[in-house]
């Protein structure tokens, strides 16, 4: 059972009951991302999520890790472009000192000066590692070729120079404005009771500070015609992303596009894989994904081949592209991708933490909890014509954006491929 609860200062407190469960799901999240952070302080949302494990007034960063593991759980964060989410998961009969844990987190960061030169040196070594691997550099080259200048655009850790520049002043401020009532909500997902979450809840909520949520830059779409960014290193395998460029979360073309989505490339029985790996035999992963947004969404299609077969990789990709705007998918094949997406949406339910994630990602990008029992009617309302329709809406030239990786010198010998 869900429930959803709203403070009189805009706090959301929202509870998934799973009674059967022993364990209990934790998480505080704050709707402020990467694309909230103006040019100059790019990563400084992920540079305080790390530092929120780094000490309090009342805990040490070791006392902070013994509080939670000491009784048998654990806890972690993440920033994304839109978010930012410290969580814990424990025993059922915790749940108030692991609440305790990440409130203390919240509230009372003490921001030491000795922590942040500290943590920022582990952030360059964090950023240093991605751009080693060579199949994460490229999504973050596909993401700056598809939102030039835009924060959508910029890494979520940040770079070298952003890094060294971010003051504690700065990471206190940007903290104090961005982490307040109406963009914080606190959920939890097993074997506890809305209630009761609510009364632990309220005797913090007086230390919490009102205020609304920063804006972002809207998205803006000015592409003309398709891009193209080669890399020219010295791989084993070339590395490529294709990205097209969709639409929001809230568009009601976002069930076909799932549907889409698996068709082509989500799974070991798409096209995608069948085609460039099964039959041809030129890539050992590929695979597409669909991402959403508040104001746009993009279609990723990723791949990692053997240099010289890489304009036969894009020419493939390219002709399943042009056959999902041509021919209807067929009635088994609809059916065993939405068999697929319901599968998938049972499964990924099943545990305390992903309940506690669902919740929160439904009411901080939806304002409402959209039931599994929704989603999978929605999903079996969608038609092949429906899904051919989102295939031409958006498989043209203009929404083509191409990174890649490879001991290639020139993009001359792909180029050619990368058209509707």
């Amino acid at each position: 059972m869900y429930e959803i609860s709203h403070e009189r200062n805009g706090l959301t407190v929202v509870s998934a009951a799973l009674p059967h469960m022993t364990s209990v799901s934790l998480g505080i999240w704050i709707a402020v991302g990467g694309r909230h952070e103006p040019a100059s302080l790019s990563g400084i949302s992920h540079f305080i999520e790390h530092l929120l494990f780094k000490g309090t007034r009342e805990r040490s960063a070791k006392e902070i890790s013994e509080a939670v593991e000491g009784i048998g759980g654990y806890i972690n964060a993440f920033t994304s472009e839109e978010h930012t989410c410290i969580y814990a998961k424990a025993r059922f009969d915790r749940w108030k000192e692991v609440l305790n844990v990440l409130v203390d987190m919240f509230l009372n960061s003490k921001f030491d000066p000795v922590e942040i030169r500290r943590e920022r040196n582990v952030i360059k070594e964090e950023v240093a590692m991605s751009l080693d691997q060579p199949h994460q550099h490229v999504q973050e080259m596909l993401s700056e070729l598809m939102w030039p200048g835009h924060p959508l655009g910029r890494s979520l850790t940040g770079t070298h120079e952003t890094l060294d520049a971010i003051t504690r002043a700065e990471l206190i401020r940007f903290q104090r404005s961005s982490y307040v009532s109406s963009a914080t909500l606190i959920a939890a997902a097993g074997k506890v009771q809305h209630k009761q979450l609510c009364q632990a809840v309220r005797r913090f909520v007086p230390l919490l500070a009102v205020g609304s949520a920063g804006g972002f830059l809207p998205a803006t779409n000015c592409q003309t015609q398709s891009r193209i960014r080669l890399l020219t290193k010295q791989v084993e395998q070339t590395q490529v992303a294709l990205g097209i460029r969709t639409f929001s979360r809230h568009d009601k073309r976002r069930y076909a596009l799932r549907m889409l989505n698996t068709v082509l490339g989500e799974n070991m029985s798409s096209r995608l894989f069948q085609v460039v790996r099964e039959d041809q035999g030129i890539a050992y992963s590929i695979g597409s994904s669909v991402s959403f947004f508040e104001d746009t969404g993009v279609l990723t299609i990723s791949a990692g081949v053997e240099t010289k077969k890489l304009p036969q990789a894009l020419r493939l990709i390219m002709r399943e592209l042009k056959r999902l705007k041509k021919t209807l998918v067929g009635p088994k094949e609809l059916g065993r991708a939405r068999d697929y997406l319901i599968g998938q949406l049972d499964l990924s339910l099943e545990g305390t933490e992903s309940q506690m994630m669902w919740i929160s990602e439904q009411i901080l990008g939806y304002g409402d909890l959209i039931t599994s029992a929704t989603l999978k009617r929605r999903l079996h309302q969608v038609t092949a014509r429906e899904i051919r329709d989102v295939a031409a809406d958006l498989f043209r030239d203009e929404h083509l954006n191409l990174a890649v990786i490879s001991p290639l010198k020139s993009d001359r010998g792909f180029r050619e491929s990368l058209q509707f």
